[in-house]
Formats: C-alpha cells, sequence, structure tokens
C-alpha cells in the first residue's frame, strides 16, 4: 500500500494535476484523489495546493517529494533483487561507454559477455561522460565506463585500463613506418580532431598546451569513425588510443615521445546501489578482457 502512495503522489507531482496523473496511471481520479488525501492524513500534511488552476506541491509537499523519490528508487531496486537470478539464467544489464570505448573495447566486451552468458539482455548505451554520471545516480544505469575524472560523490570508479593515446596515421602516410614521433613534430603535422564535447579533445589540448604544442588542425569531427574513415583516405593524421589502430589494419599507430600521453579508463557505479548478479559477472569479464588488451 505504501508504494502505491507514492506512486500516486510522484505522479500527481510530476504532472501537477490529478486529471492527468490518473489518466498516466490508469486509474480513476477519485481512486487517485482518495490516496493521496490517505498519504497527506497519515503524515497530518497538506501535500499539494489544489486552489489554482493547475496543482501545486505545498512547502510540505516540496520536502516529502525528495524522500518519496529516494524510497521509490530504493523500491525499485528491492524489485530487481527479488527478481534477480543468481545463477545467471536470465537477467537485464544496462551499460554505457563514452564514445572512445566503442571503437576497440565493446565489440570484444561484447562478444566474450554473450558467449559466456547468452541469455542475458544487455542494453548498451554510447553517451557523455556527465550524462552517464546523471543516469548511474538516477538508476537508470547499471554500469558505466568512462574516464577517471569523476564528478559526482556519489560514483565509485573501479580502474580498467590504462588508454595511450598515439598519433594515428594510416598506411601510405610519410610517417607510417616511424615507431615514435617527438612532441615539437607534433607542430608539423596535419591533424583531423574531435570535436569540442569529446572528453578526449580536452585532453588533447590540455597535453598541447603543457607541452607547447601548436597543432595545424585541418578538420574536426563529431564521431571516431568519421575521423577514422578520414585518416584512412587522406594524409591527416589524429591523436587516438593506439589500440584502435591495431584494431584497423589500414591505420598506424605512432608512439609519442618523450612523454606519452595516458588516461586511465574506469567502470563506474552507483555508490551503495544494489548490484545485480549480471553486473558482478560483467566487471569480472571486463577485466579479464581489459586486460588482454593491455597485453
Amino acid at each position: 500500500m505504501l508504494a502505491r502512495h507514492i506512486q500516486y503522489f510522484l505522479a500527481v507531482a510530476q504532472h501537477h494535476s490529478f486529471t492527468r496523473a490518473a489518466t498516466a496511471l490508469h486509474v480513476s481520479q477519485p481512486a487517485l484523489s482518495q490516496q493521496v488525501r490517505q498519504l497527506e492524513e497519515s503524515l497530518g500534511a497538506q501535500l499539494f495546493d489544489r486552489s489554482g488552476r493547475s496543482t501545486r506541491l505545498t512547502d510540505a509537499g516540496e520536502v516529502y517529494l525528495r524522500y518519496a523519490r529516494r524510497a521509490a528508487q530504493e523500491l525499485e531496486q528491492a524489485k530487481r533483487a527479488i527478481h534477480d537470478v543468481s545463477d545467471l539464467s536470465r537477467g537485464l544489464l544496462r551499460v554505457a561507454v563514452t564514445p572512445t570505448f566503442t571503437s576497440y573495447l565493446v565489440g570484444p566486451l561484447v562478444e566474450a559477455f554473450h558467449a559466456r552468458y547468452a541469455n542475458i539482455t544487455l542494453n548498451v548505451r554510447e553517451m557523455s561522460q556527465e550524462r552517464m554520471e546523471a543516469m548511474l545516480l538516477a538508476d537508470e544505469l547499471d554500469l558505466g565506463i568512462a574516464f577517471e575524472d569523476v564528478q559526482a560523490q556519489d560514483i565509485e570508479a573501479s580502474p580498467l585500463l590504462v588508454e595511450t593515446l598515439a598519433l594515428v596515421v594510416n598506411r601510405r602516410h610519410p610517417l607510417a613506418k616511424a615507431t615514435g614521433i617527438g612532441l615539437q613534430a607534433l607542430s608539423t603535422e596535419s591533424l583531423i580532431v574531435l570535436s569540442g564535447e569529446f572528453a578526449t579533445r580536452e585532453q588533447i589540448d590540455r597535453f598541447f598546451q603543457q607541452h607547447g604544442i601548436h597543432p595545424q588542425v585541418r578538420m574536426e569531427a563529431n564521431t571516431i569513425s568519421a575521423v577514422i574513415e578520414i585518416v584512412r583516405r587522406t594524409s591527416l593524421s589524429t591523436l587516438l588510443p593506439a589500440t584502435i589502430a591495431l584494431a584497423n589494419e589500414d591505420l598506424v599507430a605512432i608512439a609519442l615521445e618523450p612523454v606519452r600521453l595516458q588516461r586511465t579508463a574506469v567502470l563506474m557505479q552507483r555508490r551503495g546501489g544494489y548490484q545485480r548478479a549480471t553486473a558482478r559477472a560483467f566487471i569480472e569479464l571486463a577485466a579479464e578482457v581489459a586486460a588482454a588488451l593491455e597485453k
């Protein structure tokens, strides 16, 4: 009964209307109103101001809303915990990755996971780290793969792999047979780079600034696949994880010398949140795949 009271209260708070909330919940308006009044009576406080054209939260309602949302989240986690199958014969896992990892990590990781747990439904989404953290906190994701620069305090991050960025060129490029390139020589290269919304671009720009490199950026692209395709077909070079080049026969990764541009990839989850059996299995397998990629 408490779960229903919370559900009805949240619906009215969201829609600012008993009528619209009742429609969304597929219940009658009188039944909804009665449930909310019962909740108000049990709390000894009026939660909604019904006097205007729209239904608004009272001060007490605003306070109760914060706790009701948290309670609803906990109840949903409890429901999942009850239905979670520890033998992994079925289940669901919601995972997000930043775009960099789609190019070389997601493929082998999903392949290995599906081979081992074929009946698990895996929902994989690509998004920015900022959005990923917000969705983890809202319990809309189970796990995220991003970088160690985590902003949200309630996100727990575990190191997964160390990613090394390199100068990436096609096999016809004059530098294709070079084993390394000095940092200052980067200033003479014509580059295509990821656009500013990528964390990778921010890290590259910071690296250039720290080492006094003045790049000749000829193009920008907002997908890694576009950057790779342009590098394959032109004389432009780029900075991307060396592992991406290794996964593409047409590309070569040239190490930066003497200082390398490295960053740590992490597995993120909500601190203190319920961890599905599928999530535990995924974390274990991700560590295995990451270790193989770093060899």
